[in-house]
Protein backbone atom coordinates (compact mmCIF):
# COMPACT_ATOMS: atom_id res chain seq x y z
CA UNK A 1 0.00 0.00 0.00
CA UNK A 2 3.20 2.34 0.86
CA UNK A 3 4.76 1.72 -2.64
CA UNK A 4 0.75 2.14 -4.60
CA UNK A 5 0.11 5.47 -2.59
CA UNK A 6 3.58 7.36 -2.63
CA UNK A 7 4.71 5.77 -6.04
CA UNK A 8 4.50 9.25 -7.73
CA UNK A 9 5.40 10.54 -5.17
CA UNK A 10 8.91 8.71 -5.26
CA UNK A 11 9.17 8.95 -9.10
CA UNK A 12 8.87 12.71 -9.64
CA UNK A 13 10.81 13.36 -6.94
CA UNK A 14 13.96 10.61 -8.79
CA UNK A 15 12.82 12.63 -12.09
CA UNK A 16 12.71 16.49 -10.07
CA UNK A 17 16.25 15.97 -8.42
CA UNK A 18 17.78 14.72 -11.98
CA UNK A 19 16.03 17.68 -13.86
CA UNK A 20 17.38 19.94 -11.18
CA UNK A 21 21.19 18.36 -11.62
CA UNK A 22 20.89 18.71 -14.93
CA UNK A 23 19.78 22.33 -15.10
CA UNK A 24 21.80 23.66 -12.41
CA UNK A 25 23.98 21.33 -11.52
CA UNK A 26 24.95 20.01 -7.40
CA UNK A 27 24.13 23.47 -6.00
CA UNK A 28 20.44 23.64 -7.94
CA UNK A 29 19.80 20.08 -6.58
CA UNK A 30 20.64 20.69 -3.36
CA UNK A 31 18.13 23.62 -3.25
CA UNK A 32 15.34 21.67 -5.18
CA UNK A 33 15.94 19.20 -2.15
CA UNK A 34 16.00 21.72 0.48
CA UNK A 35 12.58 23.34 -1.05
CA UNK A 36 10.83 19.99 -0.90
CA UNK A 37 12.12 19.39 3.11
CA UNK A 38 10.17 23.08 3.76
CA UNK A 39 7.17 22.30 2.06
CA UNK A 40 6.47 18.94 3.73
CA UNK A 41 7.67 20.46 7.05
CA UNK A 42 5.26 23.47 6.83
CA UNK A 43 2.06 21.84 5.77
CA UNK A 44 2.26 18.27 7.30
CA UNK A 45 -0.81 19.92 9.15
CA UNK A 46 -2.83 20.50 5.57
CA UNK A 47 -2.06 16.60 5.03
CA UNK A 48 -4.46 15.84 8.05
CA UNK A 49 -6.67 18.48 7.73
CA UNK A 50 -7.07 17.66 4.03
CA UNK A 51 -7.60 13.93 5.05
CA UNK A 52 -10.83 14.91 7.17
CA UNK A 53 -12.27 16.45 4.07
CA UNK A 54 -10.88 14.10 1.51
CA UNK A 55 -12.62 10.89 3.55
CA UNK A 56 -16.13 12.33 2.58
CA UNK A 57 -15.46 12.16 -1.25
CA UNK A 58 -16.24 9.41 -3.54
CA UNK A 59 -13.61 7.04 -4.79
CA UNK A 60 -13.97 9.29 -8.20
CA UNK A 61 -13.46 12.88 -6.25
CA UNK A 62 -10.38 11.13 -4.52
CA UNK A 63 -8.63 10.41 -7.84
CA UNK A 64 -9.58 14.14 -9.12
CA UNK A 65 -7.60 15.44 -5.88
CA UNK A 66 -4.53 13.51 -7.20
CA UNK A 67 -4.48 14.31 -10.48
CA UNK A 68 -6.51 17.71 -11.55
CA UNK A 69 -5.60 18.98 -8.07
CA UNK A 70 -1.72 18.21 -8.11
CA UNK A 71 -1.78 20.07 -11.13
CA UNK A 72 -3.34 22.92 -9.56
CA UNK A 73 -1.44 22.49 -6.52
CA UNK A 74 1.74 22.55 -8.39
CA UNK A 75 1.58 24.44 -11.27
CA UNK A 76 -0.90 26.96 -10.07
CA UNK A 77 -0.33 27.48 -6.82
CA UNK A 78 3.81 27.18 -6.81
CA UNK A 79 4.24 28.77 -10.18
CA UNK A 80 0.77 30.59 -11.63
CA UNK A 81 0.28 32.39 -8.32
CA UNK A 82 3.12 34.54 -7.61
CA UNK A 83 3.36 35.62 -10.93
CA UNK A 84 -0.51 36.52 -10.82
CA UNK A 85 -0.24 38.18 -7.42
CA UNK A 86 2.96 40.05 -8.42
CA UNK A 87 0.73 41.52 -11.97
CA UNK A 88 -1.78 42.32 -9.64
CA UNK A 89 -0.41 44.47 -6.82
CA UNK A 90 2.45 45.64 -9.00
CA UNK A 91 -0.13 46.70 -11.75
CA UNK A 92 1.49 44.78 -14.13
CA UNK A 93 0.53 42.85 -17.50
CA UNK A 94 0.68 39.16 -17.01
CA UNK A 95 3.56 39.28 -19.64
CA UNK A 96 5.27 41.43 -18.24
CA UNK A 97 5.19 39.81 -14.57
CA UNK A 98 6.26 36.46 -16.17
CA UNK A 99 9.40 38.16 -17.97
CA UNK A 100 10.85 39.89 -14.44
CA UNK A 101 9.92 36.32 -12.89
CA UNK A 102 12.46 35.19 -15.31
CA UNK A 103 14.52 37.63 -16.23
CA UNK A 104 15.16 39.61 -13.14
CA UNK A 105 14.96 37.20 -10.41
CA UNK A 106 16.31 39.89 -7.91
CA UNK A 107 13.41 42.31 -8.93
CA UNK A 108 10.86 39.06 -8.78
CA UNK A 109 11.60 38.32 -5.57
CA UNK A 110 11.43 42.08 -4.11
CA UNK A 111 7.52 42.75 -5.66
CA UNK A 112 6.36 39.00 -4.08
CA UNK A 113 7.98 40.20 -0.66
CA UNK A 114 6.36 43.24 -0.77
CA UNK A 115 2.68 41.75 -1.87
CA UNK A 116 3.13 39.80 1.04
CA UNK A 117 0.93 41.59 3.65
CA UNK A 118 -2.04 40.82 0.96
CA UNK A 119 -1.39 37.25 0.61
CA UNK A 120 -0.79 37.20 4.29
CA UNK A 121 -4.16 38.33 5.20
CA UNK A 122 -5.80 36.66 2.58
CA UNK A 123 -4.53 33.14 3.86
CA UNK A 124 -4.59 34.22 7.80
CA UNK A 125 -8.15 34.68 7.28
CA UNK A 126 -9.07 31.64 6.03
CA UNK A 127 -7.42 29.67 7.80
CA UNK A 128 -8.49 31.30 11.04
CA UNK A 129 -11.87 30.91 10.09
CA UNK A 130 -11.15 26.71 9.79
CA UNK A 131 -10.04 26.90 13.09
CA UNK A 132 -12.88 28.94 14.62
CA UNK A 133 -15.35 26.98 13.31
CA UNK A 134 -13.78 23.84 14.42
CA UNK A 135 -13.27 24.94 18.02
CA UNK A 136 -16.35 26.64 19.04
CA UNK A 137 -18.16 23.48 17.59
CA UNK A 138 -19.73 20.76 19.87
CA UNK A 139 -18.41 17.43 19.40
CA UNK A 140 -18.45 14.50 21.45
CA UNK A 141 -14.61 13.58 21.19
CA UNK A 142 -12.45 16.50 22.94
CA UNK A 143 -8.81 16.58 23.08
CA UNK A 144 -8.05 19.72 25.15
CA UNK A 145 -11.66 19.56 27.19
CA UNK A 146 -10.79 22.02 29.67
CA UNK A 147 -10.23 24.62 26.74
CA UNK A 148 -13.02 22.76 24.00
CA UNK A 149 -16.19 22.40 26.20
CA UNK A 150 -16.35 25.93 27.14
CA UNK A 151 -15.78 27.65 23.86
CA UNK A 152 -18.46 25.13 22.30
CA UNK A 153 -21.37 26.74 24.38
CA UNK A 154 -19.92 29.90 23.12
CA UNK A 155 -19.82 28.41 19.79
CA UNK A 156 -24.05 28.39 19.97
CA UNK A 157 -23.75 32.12 19.63
CA UNK A 158 -24.37 32.75 16.09
CA UNK A 159 -21.98 33.98 13.51
CA UNK A 160 -19.11 34.13 16.92
CA UNK A 161 -16.34 32.64 14.63
CA UNK A 162 -16.88 35.66 12.01
CA UNK A 163 -17.09 38.04 14.92
CA UNK A 164 -13.73 36.90 15.97
CA UNK A 165 -12.12 36.72 13.26
CA UNK A 166 -13.16 40.05 11.97
CA UNK A 167 -11.75 41.39 15.43
CA UNK A 168 -8.56 39.85 14.71
CA UNK A 169 -8.11 41.41 11.32
CA UNK A 170 -8.87 44.85 12.71
CA UNK A 171 -6.47 44.57 15.15
CA UNK A 172 -4.22 43.23 12.31
CA UNK A 173 -4.99 46.29 10.26
CA UNK A 174 -4.35 48.90 12.95
CA UNK A 175 -0.92 47.22 14.58
CA UNK A 176 1.15 45.30 12.60
CA UNK A 177 -0.42 46.52 9.18
CA UNK A 178 0.85 49.92 9.91
CA UNK A 179 4.81 50.77 8.95
CA UNK A 180 5.01 47.64 7.67
CA UNK A 181 9.03 47.75 6.71
CA UNK A 182 10.05 48.09 2.28
CA UNK A 183 12.04 45.00 1.07
CA UNK A 184 15.72 45.64 1.79
CA UNK A 185 14.91 47.79 4.92
CA UNK A 186 14.41 51.34 2.48
CA UNK A 187 11.71 52.89 4.28
CA UNK A 188 8.12 51.77 5.35
CA UNK A 189 4.64 51.77 4.38
CA UNK A 190 1.55 51.73 5.84
CA UNK A 191 -0.47 48.30 4.39
CA UNK A 192 -3.42 48.65 6.52
CA UNK A 193 -5.87 49.17 3.51
CA UNK A 194 -4.30 46.39 1.63
CA UNK A 195 -4.08 44.19 4.62
CA UNK A 196 -8.35 44.75 5.59
CA UNK A 197 -9.38 43.83 1.83
CA UNK A 198 -7.28 41.33 1.77
CA UNK A 199 -8.61 39.54 4.88
CA UNK A 200 -11.96 40.50 3.85
CA UNK A 201 -11.81 38.84 0.82
CA UNK A 202 -10.00 35.77 2.46
CA UNK A 203 -13.27 36.15 4.89
CA UNK A 204 -15.52 36.05 1.98
CA UNK A 205 -13.92 33.09 0.35
CA UNK A 206 -14.38 30.93 3.36
CA UNK A 207 -17.96 31.50 3.52
CA UNK A 208 -18.74 31.05 -0.21
CA UNK A 209 -16.74 28.06 -0.46
CA UNK A 210 -17.25 26.57 2.75
CA UNK A 211 -20.87 27.31 2.81
CA UNK A 212 -21.90 26.08 -1.03
CA UNK A 213 -20.20 22.68 0.21
CA UNK A 214 -21.36 22.33 3.38
CA UNK A 215 -25.20 22.75 1.90
CA UNK A 216 -24.90 20.20 -0.95
CA UNK A 217 -23.59 17.68 1.85
CA UNK A 218 -26.51 18.28 3.82
CA UNK A 219 -28.83 18.21 1.18
CA UNK A 220 -26.88 15.02 -0.11
CA UNK A 221 -27.44 13.54 3.52
CA UNK A 222 -31.22 14.08 3.52
CA UNK A 223 -31.88 12.57 0.29
CA UNK A 224 -30.15 9.92 1.82
CA UNK A 225 -32.41 10.14 4.88
CA UNK A 226 -35.38 9.84 2.78
CA UNK A 227 -34.32 7.51 0.73
CA UNK A 228 -33.86 5.10 4.00
CA UNK A 229 -37.37 6.31 5.18
CA UNK A 230 -38.75 4.84 2.03
CA UNK A 231 -36.82 1.79 1.71
CA UNK A 232 -37.83 1.09 5.68
CA UNK A 233 -41.64 1.87 4.68
CA UNK A 234 -41.57 -0.56 1.49
CA UNK A 235 -40.03 -3.17 3.53
CA UNK A 236 -42.39 -2.93 6.15
CA UNK A 237 -45.70 -3.18 4.01
CA UNK A 238 -44.07 -5.97 2.47
CA UNK A 239 -43.80 -7.72 6.10
CA UNK A 240 -39.80 -7.82 5.39
CA UNK A 241 -36.65 -6.43 7.04
CA UNK A 242 -35.48 -3.10 5.52
CA UNK A 243 -31.84 -2.97 4.43
CA UNK A 244 -29.36 -2.98 6.75
CA UNK A 245 -27.58 -0.29 4.55
CA UNK A 246 -30.31 2.02 4.36
CA UNK A 247 -32.03 4.64 6.87
CA UNK A 248 -29.16 5.01 9.23
CA UNK A 249 -28.47 8.40 7.51
CA UNK A 250 -24.64 7.59 7.12
CA UNK A 251 -25.00 5.79 3.52
CA UNK A 252 -23.15 9.49 2.21
CA UNK A 253 -20.63 9.28 4.22
CA UNK A 254 -20.36 5.39 3.45
CA UNK A 255 -20.39 6.03 -0.27
CA UNK A 256 -18.56 9.00 -0.43
CA UNK A 257 -19.99 12.44 -1.47
CA UNK A 258 -20.04 13.10 -5.45
CA UNK A 259 -21.59 15.60 -7.78
CA UNK A 260 -21.88 19.36 -6.77
CA UNK A 261 -21.88 18.52 -3.35
CA UNK A 262 -18.32 16.57 -4.03
CA UNK A 263 -17.25 19.75 -6.44
CA UNK A 264 -17.55 22.08 -3.95
CA UNK A 265 -16.02 20.35 -1.69
CA UNK A 266 -13.04 19.58 -4.30
CA UNK A 267 -12.65 23.77 -4.19
CA UNK A 268 -12.63 24.17 -0.86
CA UNK A 269 -9.84 21.56 -0.50
CA UNK A 270 -7.81 23.54 -3.18
CA UNK A 271 -8.17 26.73 -1.01
CA UNK A 272 -7.29 25.56 1.57
CA UNK A 273 -4.12 23.87 -0.38
CA UNK A 274 -3.85 27.62 -1.41
CA UNK A 275 -3.55 28.97 2.12
CA UNK A 276 -1.52 26.77 3.68
CA UNK A 277 0.92 27.26 0.31
CA UNK A 278 1.42 31.34 0.92
CA UNK A 279 4.22 30.42 4.04
CA UNK A 280 6.20 27.69 1.71
CA UNK A 281 5.80 29.98 -1.34
CA UNK A 282 7.30 33.19 0.78
CA UNK A 283 9.61 31.36 2.42
CA UNK A 284 11.26 29.44 -0.29
CA UNK A 285 12.61 33.33 -1.42
CA UNK A 286 15.14 32.80 2.03
CA UNK A 287 16.35 30.02 -0.24
CA UNK A 288 16.26 30.74 -3.72
CA UNK A 289 14.67 33.58 -6.02
CA UNK A 290 14.34 31.45 -8.95
CA UNK A 291 10.87 30.76 -9.90
CA UNK A 292 11.41 27.39 -11.61
CA UNK A 293 13.80 26.06 -8.29
CA UNK A 294 10.89 27.20 -6.05
CA UNK A 295 8.40 25.53 -8.21
CA UNK A 296 10.10 22.47 -8.84
CA UNK A 297 11.27 22.43 -4.83
CA UNK A 298 7.90 23.18 -3.50
CA UNK A 299 5.86 21.21 -6.53
CA UNK A 300 7.88 17.81 -5.34
CA UNK A 301 7.07 18.48 -1.30
CA UNK A 302 3.56 18.94 -2.61
CA UNK A 303 3.27 15.62 -4.09
CA UNK A 304 4.17 14.23 -0.82
CA UNK A 305 1.34 16.10 1.05
CA UNK A 306 -1.49 15.21 -1.21
CA UNK A 307 0.16 11.08 -1.18
CA UNK A 308 0.53 11.42 2.45
CA UNK A 309 -3.63 12.63 3.00
CA UNK A 310 -4.64 9.75 0.67
CA UNK A 311 -2.76 7.65 3.04
CA UNK A 312 -3.96 8.97 5.84
CA UNK A 313 -7.57 8.29 4.20
CA UNK A 314 -6.53 4.57 3.31
CA UNK A 315 -5.48 3.46 6.51
CA UNK A 316 -8.49 5.08 8.36
CA UNK A 317 -5.90 6.96 10.57
CA UNK A 318 -8.01 9.74 11.59
CA UNK A 319 -10.55 6.88 13.28
CA UNK A 320 -7.89 5.13 14.93
CA UNK A 321 -5.94 8.61 16.13
CA UNK A 322 -8.70 10.59 17.12
CA UNK A 323 -7.10 14.10 18.38
CA UNK A 324 -4.95 13.85 14.90
CA UNK A 325 -7.79 16.30 13.60
CA UNK A 326 -7.48 18.56 17.18
CA UNK A 327 -3.74 18.98 16.81
CA UNK A 328 -4.02 20.04 12.75
CA UNK A 329 -6.48 22.35 13.92
CA UNK A 330 -4.67 24.28 16.33
CA UNK A 331 -1.54 23.79 13.97
CA UNK A 332 -4.31 25.92 11.85
CA UNK A 333 -4.57 28.14 14.53
CA UNK A 334 -1.05 28.80 15.25
CA UNK A 335 0.02 29.45 11.40
CA UNK A 336 -2.96 31.64 10.92
CA UNK A 337 -1.76 33.62 13.79
CA UNK A 338 1.89 33.67 12.68
CA UNK A 339 0.83 34.80 8.96
CA UNK A 340 -0.90 37.81 10.92
CA UNK A 341 2.48 38.92 12.10
CA UNK A 342 4.36 38.11 9.47
CA UNK A 343 2.86 41.23 7.41
CA UNK A 344 5.18 43.64 9.52
CA UNK A 345 7.92 40.67 11.42
CA UNK A 346 9.88 38.08 10.15
CA UNK A 347 8.99 34.77 12.04
CA UNK A 348 11.43 32.17 11.01
CA UNK A 349 10.14 28.76 8.76
CA UNK A 350 11.85 26.52 11.27
CA UNK A 351 9.53 28.05 13.64
CA UNK A 352 6.41 28.02 12.16
CA UNK A 353 7.23 24.34 10.58
CA UNK A 354 8.24 23.16 14.70
CA UNK A 355 4.85 24.80 15.91
CA UNK A 356 3.10 22.18 13.83
CA UNK A 357 5.25 19.54 14.13
CA UNK A 358 4.86 19.81 18.19
CA UNK A 359 1.03 20.31 18.10
CA UNK A 360 0.42 17.11 15.59
CA UNK A 361 3.09 14.85 17.71
CA UNK A 362 1.35 15.66 20.40
CA UNK A 363 -2.02 15.61 19.47
CA UNK A 364 -0.80 12.02 18.06
CA UNK A 365 0.52 10.57 21.38
CA UNK A 366 -2.43 11.41 23.34
CA UNK A 367 -4.55 9.39 20.71
CA UNK A 368 -2.02 6.43 21.42
CA UNK A 369 -2.70 7.39 25.03
CA UNK A 370 -6.10 7.19 25.16
CA UNK A 371 -6.16 3.80 22.47
CA UNK A 372 -4.29 2.33 25.56
CA UNK A 373 -6.78 3.10 28.06
CA UNK A 374 -9.67 1.82 26.26
CA UNK A 375 -7.95 -1.30 25.49
CA UNK A 376 -7.23 -1.65 29.10
CA UNK A 377 -10.87 -0.62 30.02
CA UNK A 378 -11.76 -3.42 27.80
CA UNK A 379 -9.46 -5.92 29.05
CA UNK A 380 -10.76 -5.60 32.46
CA UNK A 381 -13.99 -5.14 31.48
CA UNK A 382 -14.02 -8.73 29.97
CA UNK A 383 -11.96 -9.99 33.11
CA UNK A 384 -14.88 -9.63 35.79
CA UNK A 385 -17.43 -10.96 32.79
CA UNK A 386 -15.17 -14.19 33.17
CA UNK A 387 -14.75 -14.00 36.89
CA UNK A 388 -17.06 -17.04 38.52
CA UNK A 389 -18.98 -15.54 41.83
CA UNK A 390 -17.67 -17.63 44.65
CA UNK A 391 -19.92 -19.93 46.64
CA UNK A 392 -21.74 -21.35 43.52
Amino acid sequence: MLLRTFGWSFGITAAGLALAGVLWGGKGLAIVAILSILEISLSFDNAVINAGILRKLNAFWQKIFLTVGVLIAVFGMRLVFPIIIVAVTAKLSPWEAVRIAVDDHDRYENLVTNAHPAIAAFGGMFLLMIFLDFIFEEREITWLSWLEKPLAKLGKLDMLSVVVAMVALVIAGTTVATAVPLHGGHGTIDKAETVLLAGVGGLITYLVVGGISSFFEERLEDDEDEDGDDAEDGAAEEKAPAPAAKGSGSTAQVVGLAGKAAFFMFLYLEVIDASFSFDGVIGAFAISNDIFEIALGLGIGAMYIRSLTVFLVRKGTLDDYVYLEHGAHYAIGALAVILLVTIKYDVSEVITGLVGVVLIAASYWSSVVRNRRLAESAEESDDDKTEVPSGV
